[in-house]
């Protein structure tokens, strides 16, 4: 090889070296001013309130500074949303140890899960909680939302959003109590068994769909009559065998007494 050829390789690398460079700098700055961004819309005050209110109520399972221990994950950079899911839903904290966490009253005010959020979002970036702009639908599709919701969530809440089982205990919950935000909430982060869709796997356009197509079934009202809790055809048949031969009995035991 000669010595020409060796300059050039070398030049090569450094090149690749300083693009590299170049690339994680960048990638870093764009992670911190999301973070920055994040932090700024909320004040210290708002975060040393947070920071106590989870060393009081939330450090058992997840550590003091956040940091998760074998009864509950780390919390750096999951970002406001995931906390403001959890906690506003009553998810959090839980009384006990369970397969999942299920809907109840929560425990904490407006005030203070905003600050539970706001402390959380100072330790590391991650999604922040959705804006009323984020939330607007107005000009969403609902007929695109209805083919997002088949698509992307029916197999596990149900054609109708009335949620369904899962392995080991677990289940897809019902859609039908859930907010806007808190719906936006759970796409951002994936709560439990549900994956992330984040904006590059579903686009807030399409995220706004879903959430009109949601609210449509909320909504609607049910012109095929009983309903059953839109559950498909396991109610439907267990109704229809239940009335069907309690029908046929009750004729059954007529006909025997007008016999006799």
């Amino acid at each position: 090889m000669t010595s020409t050829s060796v300059r050039r390789n070398k030049a090569t690398g450094l090149v690749v070296l300083l693009a590299g460079l170049v690339i994680t700098g960048v990638g870093y700055a764009a992670v911190t001013s999301t973070a920055e961004a994040s932090v700024a819309m909320y004040s210290q005050t708002q975060i040393d309130q947070g920071k106590q209110l989870f060393q009081q109520g939330c450090a058992t399972c997840h550590g003091l500074a956040a940091q998760g221990s074998s009864e509950g994950p780390s919390l750096i950079g999951v970002g406001a949303a995931a906390v403001n899911f959890q906690v506003a839903t009553g998810r959090m904290p839980m009384a006990q140890p369970a397969n999942q966490a299920p809907r109840k009253v929560p425990v904490y005010n407006d005030d203070q899960i905003a600050a539970l959020a706001a402390y959380v979002a100072s330790l590391g970036p991650g999604p922040a909680v959705p804006s009323d702009e984020d939330l607007n639908t107005t000009d969403a599709n609902l007929a695109e939302g209805g083919v997002l919701f088949r698509t992307n969530c029916a197999q596990c809440h149900n054609f109708a959003g009335h949620g369904g089982a899962l392995s080991n205990g677990k289940y897809a919950p019902s859609l039908m109590n859930a907010t806007p935000r808190q719906m936006y909430e759970a796409m951002l982060t994936g709560p439990q068994n549900m994956p992330v869709f984040n904006d590059k796997t579903l686009p807030p356009a399409e995220k706004r769909a879903i959430l009109k197509y949601i609210n449509e079934l909320q909504t609607a009202p049910s012109p095929g009559g009983l309903a059953l809790g839109s559950l498909g055809p396991v109610t439907e048949g267990i109704f229809i065998w239940t009335a069907g031969l309690g029908a046929l009995l009750a004729v059954a035991v007529w006909i025997g007494a007008k016999v006799r």
